[in-house]
C-alpha cells in the first residue's frame, strides 16, 4: 500500500474549468484507520471539505465547496494513490458533481515542502 496521506498538502497539476479547483487550490489531507478527510481552499474556492475512505491505493470520497461568488457545490470522487519516483504522492481522480451536471478527471500531486 502507498504511504499515508496524513499531513500531506496536494494541489492540482492543471486548472479545471473556471470556478472550480485549480493550481492555486491546496488540499491538506488527513488519514486514520482507513478514513480520509481534507480541507481545501484557493483560487475560486473559499472553503472545501472532503470525507471518505481508503482501501489499499483507492480512495472513495464526497466533497463540498463554497466558491468566491457564494455558490455551493457537492460531488463524488474516486482516486488512485500513486507513489512517484521522487518520493511524492499523486492522486489520479475521476469525479462527478452531484449538485449539478458535470464530471471529469484530474490529477493532484504532493507539494514540495
Amino acid at each position: 500500500m502507498a504511504r499515508s496521506l496524513d499531513g500531506l498538502v496536494l494541489s492540482p497539476v492543471a486548472d479545471q474549468a473556471p470556478g472550480q479547483v485549480g493550481t492555486r487550490t491546496r488540499f491538506t489531507y488527513h488519514e486514520e484507520n482507513g478514513r480520509v478527510w481534507a480541507e481545501y481552499a484557493g483560487g475560486d474556492v473559499v472553503r472545501g471539505h472532503l470525507v471518505g475512505t481508503r482501501e489499499g491505493d483507492r480512495l472513495d470520497f464526497r466533497y463540498v465547496q463554497l466558491k468566491e461568488d457564494g455558490d455551493t457545490a457537492s460531488g463524488h470522487c474516486r482516486s488512485t494513490v500513486v507513489d512517484l519516483a521522487d518520493g511524492r504522492v499523486r492522486l489520479e481522480e475521476t469525479w462527478e458533481w452531484e449538485s449539478r451536471p458535470g464530471s471529469g478527471t484530474s490529477v493532484v500531486e504532493q507539494q514540495v515542502q
